[in-house]
């Protein structure tokens, strides 16, 4: 199968049309749950041909993740999913194996997250992949890379936002540690190995040759950790929880209105805390020499925090957003996800896109965050029923119609 067969036999040749960033691209998608299904729908939303493998019967893990169900179909599976294609094939089987490796022959990129060790016991390793194909980018995602004490260990974002660091300076000063409201850990990896991904693409354009690249949830928050790890190197003091205040800023923090919504207030420099005083109708604190300038703000936040608390609960949330913006004062209000959908900044943007999905009708998903100007992203194709395209992509294998039901009979597909 040459390497720019885009399905379109199929009715598939929008999603991979030459006007796409990324068409041409084949991706051999053996992920699961989050974080890799997250960095290959992003390979895919601009155009890259993704294969989605997936067990006989049971598919992906997040098929069965819910509720919500919407005819059965997982609402979180579908959130992830989109513009691939999906085939069954049971890899502990030998002919299984064959036909990945069959299909890696062909493929620019191979994205999986097993725990460490399992690549290597099915036989579909970079080493045994790379022989087939040596010019493959082999992406490997895991809780804590391929090597260290702990790669062995199963990883889900629960528990690896407390090993990372992230819980322990989340939260408010007196109360428990606190998780992210989303799976930030998942996510940031997928993103960061399809970054990943296409920077040595970047590579093998110049040097003809693939590479192996190993993605750990563990790395990607330590590295976030950026300024929180700056202040602790440069003065041994472990960070502590903030709730939503900042380290080095006041005000820098949400604040409760009269009406319970809140709103948050960024002041980031001196000119804008002159501009928030007369905001706030409190110009005599810029007067005030422990409010005057930021490092004496945060020597003296307990006062000054409480002194801004007892002003914001005068006046409803939408009176304090429309008068701090009246004096340029960066801010905005704390919305539900209702509340973001209906933006109508977010809908300028088209962040919600409606698709038509061959179970469920009508779902609406998240939209495309990077906008290019000549080759845009788009979403075309609803996330895939399971196995929905195990015929089609083993036709483009070469399989006749009986050899295909014949690995079905054997339980291969």
């Amino acid at each position: 199968m040459p390497k720019t067969n885009n399905c379109q036999n199929a009715g598939n040749s929008n999603t991979h049309d030459q006007n796409k960033a990324l068409a041409g691209l084949r991706v051999i998608d053996l992920t699961r749950a989050l974080a890799g299904p997250y960095c290959t729908m992003m390979l895919a939303d601009y155009g890259a041909n993704v294969i989605k493998i997936e067990v006989p019967i049971k598919g992906d893990d997040t098929r069965h993740w819910g509720p919500p169900f919407v005819n059965g179909e997982s609402t979180y599976f579908m959130s992830i999913n989109r513009n691939k294609r999906s085939i069954t094939l049971n890899l502990k089987s030998k002919k299984g194996r064959d036909i990945l490796l069959q299909m890696t022959k062909s493929a620019d990129v191979l994205v999986e997250n097993f725990t460490p060790g399992v690549v290597a016991r099915l036989g579909i390793d970079y080493d045994t992949v790379s022989k087939l194909n040596p010019k493959i980018i082999y992406c490997s995602i895991s809780g804590f890379g391929q090597t260290g004490p702990y790669s062995k260990k199963p990883a889900y974002d629960q528990m690896m936002q407390g090993l990372g660091g992230i819980m322990s300076i989340t939260g408010e000063p007196n109360g428990p540690p606190q998780k992210i409201g989303m799976a930030l850990t998942d996510i940031g990896a997928g993103m960061l190995a399809a970054y990943g991904v296409m920077t040595a693409l970047f590579n093998r354009e110049k040097t003809e040759k693939g590479q192996y690249i190993d993605v750990s949830m563990l790395d990607l928050q330590v590295a976030w950790l950026t300024y929180q790890a700056g202040a602790y190197f440069a003065t041994g003091k472990v960070p502590q929880r903030m709730g939503a205040s900042h380290l080095s800023l006041v005000p820098y923090q949400s604040f409760q209105c009269s009406d319970g919504k809140y709103v948050n207030v960024a002041v980031g420099n001196e000119r804008f805390w002159h501009r928030f005083c007369e905001g706030i109708n409190r110009k005599d604190l810029t007067t005030m020499e422990k409010y005057a300038q930021n490092d004496a703000r945060v020597k003296n936040r307990k006062k000054l925090v409480a002194i801004l608390e007892s002003e914001f609960d005068k006046q409803p949330a939408a009176y304090w957003v429309s008068r701090l913006e009246e004096v340029g004062v960066p801010c905005g209000p704390v919305n539900d996800i209702s509340d973001v959908f209906n933006d109508p900044q977010v809908s300028s943007r088209n962040m919600k896109v409606e698709l038509q999905h061959p179970t469920t009708g009508k779902i609406n998903q998240t939209g495309i965050p990077i906008k290019f100007s000549r080759t845009p992203g788009k979403i075309e194709l609803a996330p895939p029923t399971l196995g929905q395209d195990t015929s089609e992509i083993l036709s483009e294998l070469g399989y006749t119609e009986s050899e295909i039901a014949s690995l079905k009979d054997d339980s291969i597909i």
